[in-house]
């Protein structure tokens, strides 16, 4: 896979390669690539630009899979006729966004949502001070982008399957049920309410009124596979679950999985909200647990002795631990500790080599629409 530089800044007109390194400065971007002509224009400074005297389609043809966005001061016709034979899908095209030749106008062109093109736009026109025009339905209609709700904080959709779908019953402002029980509560990212077509709902079973044409749900939990609301659901995994972890020394990566997938499956819980694993720092080292770290791509946070004694109310103490290391615990007191939780998920749980707790981070509080009402940590019914 081809590592891709940020943004490229494509010119092929006098003014335009004028504007193009104003904004490539401004912006501290990637790469500049100008027609080779207007070279005396544009002075030398550090940074990659490249003076070309190929036609714009060759340029894009050579670097369109390698720039998370591509920035044209062209005309919009002939960019919409430029990247038209090397387009794919929106999970991996670069975001496309087209300047006028006097900073009119900016416009997000392709991969507004997923590859971020609206965001820069608004960016961009707000440096030029330019109009953005931003054409996606949510961004003009001010309601929640379902594709990419919750990506700032690293949620993932479980399933892309009824995306479109659900859109477009948002868009359209038809009765929508959203379900919040994990994850971070400031995803209301607008400067307007949130519109009134949304109900926020108090717990999972709210989602059954049959007035709702489709459903947001953000959970750490399991749902059945034949729950019969999934065809018109939307479901966001956020990483809210911290494992707490104590083990023996050379304990195996096959020890580990087999006591978190056990336990996660008896208790309902989603692997793909995993965030991190915490433990007592003598064991932080462990080969095998720094290889299941790695395999799920997880941080591995770590404890001083001092710090998990100083943890109250530790559920299930040790003695164990306390005669082998001198802390009060490892698995429950770590855990607390790296979520910031004053409770379990799930208390102590012990296999003949490692010992797991679970608990679901304690996010600190941010911006949320005024009617939300979801209680985060609340059952399923």
């Amino acid at each position: 896979m081809i590592a891709k530089e940020k943004i490229a800044v494509i010119a092929i007109t006098k003014h335009g390669a004028v504007l193009a390194e104003k904004l490539y400065q401004s912006l501290d971007l990637s790469d500049l690539f100008i027609s080779a002509k207007f070279k005396k224009e544009i002075p030398q400074r550090s940074g990659k630009i490249v003076f070309t005297a190929d036609p714009v389609k060759v340029v894009t043809g050579n670097i369109f899979d390698s720039y998370e966005a591509l920035i044209y001061v062209v005309s919009l016709g002939a960019v919409v006729r430029t990247i038209a034979p090397f387009l794919k899908d929106k999970n991996s095209d670069p975001a496309v966004l087209v300047i006028d030749d006097n900073a009119n106008f900016v416009v997000s062109v392709l991969s507004g949502h997923v590859g971020g093109a609206n965001e820069l736009t608004d960016e961009i026109a707000r440096l030029l001070n330019s109009q953005p025009v931003i054409t996606t339905a949510s961004d003009v209609g001010k309601t929640i982008a379902v594709d990419i709700l919750g990506r700032e904080f690293g949620w993932i959709l479980e399933s892309k399957e009824n995306v479109t779908r659900v859109s477009a019953s948002v868009v359209n402002q038809e009765p929508i049920g959203f379900y919040q029980e994990a994850g971070e509560p400031g995803w209301w990212k607008r400067d307007t309410p949130l519109p009134a077509n949304i109900r926020i709902c108090r717990s999972f079973g709210e989602l059954n009124d049959p007035a709702f044409k489709a459903l947001l749900v953000v959970t750490d939990k399991n749902i059945p596979e034949d729950w019969p609301l999934r065809s018109k659901a939307v479901v966001y995994r956020p990483k809210s679950l911290v494992l707490g972890m104590g083990c023996d020394k050379a304990v195996s990566l096959q020890d580990i999985e087999d006591l978190v997938f056990k336990t996660l499956a008896d208790h309902g819980l989603s692997i793909k909200c995993l965030k991190a694993v915490s433990t007592v720092d003598l064991k932080a080292e462990e080969p095998g647990l720094k290889e299941f770290a790695q395999k799920h791509g997880l941080p591995i946070r770590s404890f001083t002795r001092d710090e998990i004694n100083e943890v109250k109310d530790v559920p299930n103490p040790s003695a164990m631990a306390m005669k082998h290391i001198g802390a009060i615990g490892v698995a429950e007191p770590s855990v607390l500790l790296c979520s910031g939780a004053r409770t379990l998920l799930v208390p102590k749980v012990k296999a003949p080599r490692v010992t797991l707790a679970v608990a679901r981070m304690n996010f600190e509080p941010g911006p949320v629409p005024e009617n939300r009402l979801a209680t985060f940590g609340g059952q399923h019914v």
